[in-house]
């Protein structure tokens, strides 16, 4: 399983985080998603993990990817 870690600017609530969650969740792919508000930070894990669709996805939610941190492969 793939697991990345995207930085995400200018989240602030849980409807942040909900947003960007149902956007995230819907990548082909992508399994879990788990947003830490404060941190500002996105970790997505799944099958496959594609930077640019959860990109777009986070994006779609209304915010931006500052990074992808860091990534590891279970």
């Amino acid at each position: 399983m793939a697991e990345k870690y995207f930085t995400v600017s200018d989240m602030s609530c849980g409807h942040c985080a909900a947003s960007v969650t149902e956007e995230v969740i819907a990548v082909p792919g992508v399994t879990e998603v788990d947003v830490d508000v404060r941190a500002g930070l996105v970790t997505v894990r799944g099958e496959t993990v594609d930077d640019a669709a959860v990109r777009a996805a986070i994006l779609a939610a209304g915010y931006e990817v500052a990074d992808v941190v860091r990534q590891a492969a279970a």
